[in-house]
């Protein structure tokens, strides 16, 4: 039930996260949308205001133009003709690449000459007239600068056709200004068009999100509450049970306990694959037998046996039960010839790549043999008081995880829930008709989509971190302490005081991460602390993980008491976890200092 449990989140909760990735990326796309043609209209502004303000300075030009011409006919002094003659072929000048700037347009003035047909067909009216002006300047320029003293009758029909044209320049030139005015206005109200239209294609596009995503979400959700909810009956229904099944369960639990008994003493052990090829042995293993952890040129028959027939019972073994286990006696030998007696478990491994390995536990039983018969002879009292542990551990285990399950239950009910529903209500509420407040309903509705994405990431919290499996422990930690401290508000910080970098073996690492994930959750919920801090410290063959906080701390000896199943079963599962991974765990506790957890893993 634990498996499809946890795969019922998983699946729910990447389908909500491509649901709100694909409704938060419309709404996107929709404001980028109309973020381009906002800024296509503004650019075209701005060309607009260049060309009206080039088209003014033509007018001015002419008038200019015309003024220095009078002057030219009314000036008698040769030097002051020279000089009023430069200033109008200057203006000159400007005025005829104004011009041909507005018609073709000019890099320096930015105008890109493109313009409507209606400007086309007035610049050709111009035409007559510009040129009529442009000629005549020409001429008075040309002639004054052959003969300065020349008889100003001699350019009086020149001057006359610039004074007499002008007026009819300035008529056209006013209108060429006014239609690029009105052009200009025409975009403006296009583009008032356009943001109605793309606030309309919004507001549509969150209706048919809602009606097609949160709506169908929220009734999803609430299907996901109702099978967890037949889980827990369906748990409970299971429990009441149990008496049938106890059988089977006993003899689960002692091949458990025979197993939690090989691990916690860390004795000999070694990784093979399904053939007997030695991938990777163990300390005590590799001194016992002398051979090098990562042999791999070397048969685990040939390793624990000279022997021919004894390497081909071992053979026989791994061949015969690399996939349903096996445990057993065997005899082995030095390479000195000593003999030794081995009690070996073996255990089949199937990774992710399916491709299957044998985890191969063993014991020295040699100076121990003789104690065999006295093993067995366990009272039978004794041997069900320990089953009567175990059993009330198990209990626990199957009760912590019934309460896992309400506890995810209730944080999408309570939380994401909720949240989902006041959307709901508030995409009802949307009013076309007032856009102001339709407006303000966006962005309530933004940061409430907000709120619920954070809540599905607060949900899914306490699922194995990726950091973990892909950079191992220390990034694992340094995620777990960041986003604690911004869930419950808390000051919770990683301090890597030796800069320890290594990975470790996976299964170790996972429970490392549980045991200090547990550590830090009892400090928060039952210490009352405000302060915790996870230091890392490592040395040649230890690594240490210190857990403290200023909470109240507690009673050192209560969690100790678990035959009764009252109280201290978090501190028994770290127990549980620690001896796994042939660690120690040392606890102190005080109302003065608050509590401190040492974990001490061996590397």
């Amino acid at each position: 039930m634990n498996g499809s449990s946890s795969s019922l989140d998983t699946s729910t909760f990447n389908r909500l996260r491509r649901l709100y990735i694909f409704a938060l990326g419309a709404v996107a796309f929709s404001i980028i949308i109309s973020q381009i043609i906002v800024r296509k209209f503004l650019k075209d502004q701005q060309d607009d205001s260049t060309i009206i303000n080039v088209a003014g300075r033509q007018r001015m030009l002419s008038q200019k133009l015309s003024k220095e011409v009078l002057l030219i006919a009314n000036s008698t002094d040769g030097s002051q003709r020279l000089t009023q003659k430069n200033h109008l072929k200057n203006t000159l000048k400007q005025w005829n690449t104004a011009h041909l700037a507005l018609l073709h347009g000019h890099d320096s003035l930015e105008l890109s000459g493109v313009n409507s047909p209606k400007v086309i067909d007035m610049f050709g009216q111009l035409q007559l007239p510009f040129s009529d002006i442009y000629n005549a300047s020409n001429r008075i320029i040309s002639a004054l600068e052959n003969q300065p003293n020349i008889d100003v009758n001699v350019l009086s029909d020149d001057v006359n056709r610039v004074v007499t044209t002008q007026p009819q320049f300035l008529h056209i030139m006013d209108a060429i200004v006014n239609q690029y005015d009105d052009e200009a206005n025409e975009k403006v109200n296009r583009l008032r068009q356009w943001e109605l239209f793309l606030m309309l294609f919004t507001l549509l596009l969150l209706l048919l999100e809602f009606i097609f995503i949160f709506k169908p979400t929220a009734r999803m959700v609430e299907k996901i509450i109702a099978k967890l909810l037949h889980s827990e009956q369906k748990a409970i229904k299971t429990a009441y049970e149990a008496d049938v099944l106890r059988e089977e369960n006993e003899r689960s639990v002692k091949e458990l306990r025979v197993l939690n008994q090989a691990m916690d003493k860390t004795l000999l052990f070694a990784r093979v694959t399904s053939e007997g090829s030695i991938l990777h042995i163990g300390d005590k293993f590799s001194k016992l037998f002398k051979q090098s952890n990562f042999n791999i040129n070397l048969n685990f028959s040939e390793l624990i046996s000279a022997e021919k027939n004894d390497q081909l019972y071992v053979e026989h073994i791994l061949n015969t039960y690399n996939k349903v286990g096996w445990q057993g006696e065997i005899k082995a030998s030095k390479s000195t010839g000593e003999l030794l007696w081995l009690e070996m478990y073996v255990i089949p491994i199937f990774s992710k790549a399916e491709k299957s390995e044998i985890l191969i536990i063993a014991s020295d039983i040699t100076e121990k043999k003789q104690a065999q018969l006295e093993v067995e002879s366990l009272t039978k009292a004794s041997y069900e008081e320990n089953m009567n542990q175990q059993k009330i551990i198990s209990s626990k285990i199957i009760e912590n995880q019934e309460k896992e399950q309400n506890r995810i239950a209730k944080d999408i009910h309570d939380g994401i829930g909720q949240m989902l529903t006041g959307l709901k209500y508030n995409l009802e509420s949307v009013n076309l008709n007032d856009l102001d407040k339709a407006e303000a309903k966006i962005k309530q509705l933004k940061s409430l989509t907000g709120d619920i994405i954070q809540g599905v990431r607060a949900a899914t919290f306490n699922l194995t971190p990726p950091e973990l499996s892909d950079y191992g422990i220390v990034p694992a930690l340094s995620k777990l302490t960041q986003e604690l401290a911004k869930l419950t508000g808390k000051t919770i910080e990683q301090y890597n005081r030796t800069n320890f970098n290594q990975r470790l073996d996976s299964l170790v690492e996972i429970n490392i991460y549980r045991i200090t994930q547990e550590a830090i959750n009892n400090a928060i919920k039952y210490a009352d602390s405000t302060y915790i801090l996870v230091t890392i410290s490592h040395s040649e063959h230890i690594l240490s993980i210190t857990i403290d906080d200023d909470g109240k701390g507690f009673d050192v000896n209560r969690p100790k008491n678990i035959r009764t199943g009252v109280g201290g079963m978090g501190m028994t599962f770290m127990n549980e976890r620690i001896n796994y991974i042939n660690g120690r765990l040392f606890l102190n506790s005080s109302k003065e200092s608050g509590t401190r957890i040492t974990l001490n893993i061996p590397i």
